[in-house]
């Protein structure tokens, strides 16, 4: 009998201890769980707004975006990022016949306290028929200089997909596509796109504007980073067997070189694929993300360059399963980057992350944000301020979007 009350006792102080133990183990598994590596701010945008743009500047960052106010009358507005809240936005230009388009959307650059934006107005009542209009706002001006022509060939044509960067103490550079050779607003052109470049000055004044390229895909966006050398100007090209893979032109010692592929992938597409390469340079380092689909099989690839973009190391791929492409890219340093992309997960789609190092190691994808893989989603944006990576893309819900930003911290890759 006493063995047995010894048996007892031993089976009742192991069930005891197992249920003192239990919670303790399950709150250290809850807590490591919930670390919180995307950080979600404030949006500064409402209801009807879409179409983001970010861009980093000396003591934070900026964010500009279209809100269509109503079916007639839309706005493009911007905030700064100071002391890691988005400040009350401001209005800077309004308009009532712009050209609104998930991929080709407004941007937004500063430097050295100048500010310069565009948006896309129609010059026609044809539908891809608009031009590149400037607003310039400089550090000791109130107001907005406002509608300001990029180009003056007159032509009715497309113009649009604008990448633009500070340039020397207080100018600008910008690239975009210029459909004047086109022969129309409609989209069966008659002649070519081209891909052209210029100088903005903060009075509005253009100068050195040239042809870089007589023949681009159409619809894709642009990419431009300024190196040492100067700047370099990265788009999908185009040849006469419809190959459409990432070409470079770069300026150096005063003149544009000849336009050369960065990669051969051979991607043979009759038609646009409307994904267009990032680029970002420290120096002479210089670093591109790009999307391709050779063989229907969609891939998303990163390249460096120690040299301005004169030679280029073997890709890295990234990504290439069920990616949708629509690429971003910040250089950390000159071995590091952080790129993202867009992927269809379980038919719906993810913005996702990840550190990448030269020598091709990667830090664990991180998922920025689940959304809809419709193209109302448009092109999610990145930019590095100090030692965080902020995010801004076009929620939709319904039939209302609206941005949303959010920082992960570089540690965290």
């Amino acid at each position: 009998m006493k063995n047995m009350q010894c048996v007892v006792i031993m089976i009742v102080m192991t069930l005891f201890s197992a249920c003192k133990e239990s919670p303790k183990k399950k709150k250290i598994a809850k807590a490591k769980a919930e670390k919180k590596i995307v950080n979600h701010l404030v949006s500064p945008a409402k209801k009807g707004s879409s179409l983001p743009s970010l861009f980093t500047t000396n003591d934070g960052a900026l964010l500009s975006w279209v809100h269509e106010i109503n079916d007639s009358l839309a706005e493009l507005k911007y905030a700064q990022l100071s002391e890691g809240q988005w400040k009350e936005p401001e209005t800077i230009v309004q308009g009532s016949d712009w050209f609104i388009n998930w991929a080709d959307f407004p941007t937004i650059a500063e430097n050295n306290g100048n500010l310069l934006s565009h948006v896309l107005k129609k010059s026609s009542k044809e539908t891809f028929a608009y031009d590149v209009q400037l607003n310039l706002k400089s550090k000791t001006g109130s107001s907005w200089n406002k509608n300001l022509p990029l180009h003056t060939d007159g032509t009715k044509t497309e113009h649009g997909f604008v990448t633009m960067l500070p340039l020397k103490e207080d100018a600008f550079f910008i690239t975009w596509l210029d459909g004047r050779n086109t022969g129309g607003g409609s989209r069966g052109h008659e002649g070519n796109m081209n891909i052209r470049a210029a100088e903005v000055a903060i009075d509005g004044t253009v100068s050195n504007d040239v042809l870089l390229d007589g023949k681009t895909c159409s619809c894709c966006q642009t990419a431009a980073a300024i190196t040492d050398n100067g700047p370099v100007v990265l788009y999908r090209d185009r040849t006469d067997t419809e190959i459409r893979d990432i070409a470079i032109t770069r300026m150096v010692d005063g003149e544009w070189t000849k336009p050369k592929f960065i990669f051969n992938d051979g991607w043979k597409i009759n038609g646009c694929p409307v994904n267009g390469p990032k680029a970002d340079a420290i120096n002479n380092d210089l670093a591109v993300a790009w999307f391709t689909a050779v063989n229907n099989e969609p891939k998303v690839k990163l390249v460096f360059s120690l040299d301005g973009g004169e030679n280029f190391e073997s890709p890295i791929l990234i990504s290439d399963e069920n990616t949708m492409g629509r690429v971003d890219l910040v250089l950390i340093d000159k071995e590091n980057v952080i790129v993202s992309w867009m992927e269809t997960v379980d038919q719906e789609a993810q913005i996702k992350a990840v550190k990448v190092n030269r020598s091709g190691e990667m830090s664990k994808e991180i998922v920025v944000s689940k959304l809809g893989a419709s193209r109302k989603t448009g092109f999610p944006q990145m930019t590095l301020v100090k030692n965080k990576v902020h995010f801004a893309w076009t929620h939709v819900s319904e039939d209302t979007s609206t941005i949303k930003t959010a920082y992960i911290v570089l540690s965290d890759f």
